[in-house]
């Protein structure tokens, strides 16, 4: 007993020690700080998206003059990737890839990755991006914005979870992005770490909280997609639940296949052959974006937020639609610009369930929801986040079940055509480079003294 109150004062007498170190204040304070910070930017990255887009938008006509697209998209995309890969390398495609490897990097590579000047460049580039019809979005980049902040509030605070941190800024950029709190929890435990630590997850949710007050605060509370009231009946609405999840899961799977295909065989030949190759890529896959934005009359170009909200309130989209848009989003990813896959998949998920329920006879508003859950599972093999996001995004409380249940069936169909996630399989190409990089250096230093 008296070994057991010994302990309990040595605990005590520890917590206070901790609470008063000045150490302990200063590491708390910028972590606050850079959660707020995290909080502040994507809010700020996402107001300059969305006017980015009613530019390009005003520019076209609306669809009018979408002819237009067919000099400026080429164009923009051989001046981002350009841009990206002389000024921002590290910054091209989504920046979750980049996020997760460098989880995996030591501690002198980690940085390569997640600095402050790569943040600034990944932000202005996927505006430019967006300026000019890609059809990407802000929520991949946001997300190695928020680590690349929460990294420097480490090493300012003198903070040594330098992993679990990355997982808060990652976090907290999509729960700042898209006012997802849950989703951006889940995201970070089951796609950015795919493991659970209480201690680095308690550090996750404080970021999330302190980046969604601050979003909070300034723009309140929505639901990002509007809201839709219709509640699955399980008898009746069955089939589109499964044409959905099947469907979803299906055309996820090739679209990562895809992905991996064309960004595998691109860097390659980039490597051989680098400035022609990396202009060549990038004019011809802008100039497939502009032709697909052309045969929709400009509704493919950018996140297509507004033909996803309509469908979302039952609005019918034609087929050509998630077709264009499926094919605009994968010449984007690959075309080495930065720019995010979460709101353009989201878009071509809606679109495949408007379809479906439009064949199916579903309430549209039901079918966009889980045509939505189901392709997006398909795509990043996170049915969880999928799932989430999709309620949070949408207000679809009543009918989380359908919702879950075409999630899972695109995952499991992804997951069995496509055996590697897409995040992750990109992630090893980006630590692939780095290791490159550091030894290329130590091979030169190793020269240098050779010489010397």
């Amino acid at each position: 007993m008296d070994l057991r109150k010994e302990m309990r004062k040595g605990m005590v007498r520890r917590s206070r020690a901790l609470v008063i170190s000045p150490r302990f204040w200063k590491s708390r304070i910028v972590f606050w700080a850079g959660a707020v910070t995290v909080g502040l930017v994507s809010l700020g990255f996402a107001r300059a998206a969305d006017e980015s887009q009613r530019l390009f938008q005003d520019l076209i006509g609306h669809g009018e003059r979408a002819w237009i697209a067919l000099l400026l998209t080429p164009a923009g995309f051989v001046f981002c990737a350009w841009a990206a890969a002389r000024f921002f390398p590290g910054t091209q495609g989504s920046g979750i890839p980049q996020a997760i490897a460098a989880r995996h990097l030591d501690r002198e590579s980690r940085g390569v990755y997640l600095t402050i000047r790569l943040a600034a460049g990944k932000l202005v580039l996927t505006l430019i991006g967006l300026l000019c019809g890609a059809s990407s979005g802000r929520e991949g980049p946001t997300v190695q914005i928020g680590a690349a902040i929460m990294l420097l509030a480490a090493r300012i605070g003198g903070m040594a979870q330098a992993r679990g941190l990355i997982l808060a800024g990652s976090a907290a950029g999509v729960a700042a992005a898209f006012n997802t709190p849950l989703a951006g929890i889940v995201f970070a435990i089951e796609e950015m770490s795919r493991s659970y630590s209480a201690r680095t997850n308690g550090v996750v949710l404080s970021a999330v909280i302190i980046a969604g007050v601050t979003t909070y605060a300034i723009d309140g509370s929505y639901t990002y997609y509007g809201e839709t009231d219709v509640a699955a009946l399980l008898l009746d609405d069955w089939p589109i639940v499964l044409a959905t999840g099947i469907a979803g899961g299906l055309l996820g799977a090739v679209f990562t296949k895809g992905t991996l295909w064309c960004t595998r065989r691109i860097r390659r030949i980039r490597r051989l052959v680098p400035g022609r190759r990396l202009v060549a890529v990038a004019a011809a896959t802008g100039l497939v974006v502009a032709l697909a934005g052309l045969l929709t009359h400009g509704d493919v170009f950018g996140t297509s937020y507004e033909e996803a909200r309509g469908a979302v309130e039952g609005q019918s989209l034609s087929p050509l639609f998630f077709i264009a848009k499926f094919v605009a989003t994968l010449a984007t990813t690959v075309s080495g610009i930065p720019g995010g896959l979460f709101a353009p998949s989201l878009s071509v998920g809606a679109g495949l369930g408007n379809w479906l329920g439009q064949m199916l006879g579903a309430d549209l508003g039901l079918a966009t929801v889980l045509g939505m859950a189901g392709y997006f599972a398909g795509v990043v093999q996170a049915p969880m986040t999928a799932f989430i996001i999709v309620v949070e995004m949408t207000g679809s409380h009543d009918d989380i079940i359908p919702i879950m249940t075409s999630a899972m069936l695109g995952y499991g169909l992804s997951r069995i055509v496509c055996p590697e996630p897409l995040y992750h399989a990109l992630s090893r190409l980006w630590i692939a480079d780095a290791i490159r990089a550091r030894r290329a250096i130590e091979q030169a230093a190793r020269e240098e003294d050779r010489a010397g």
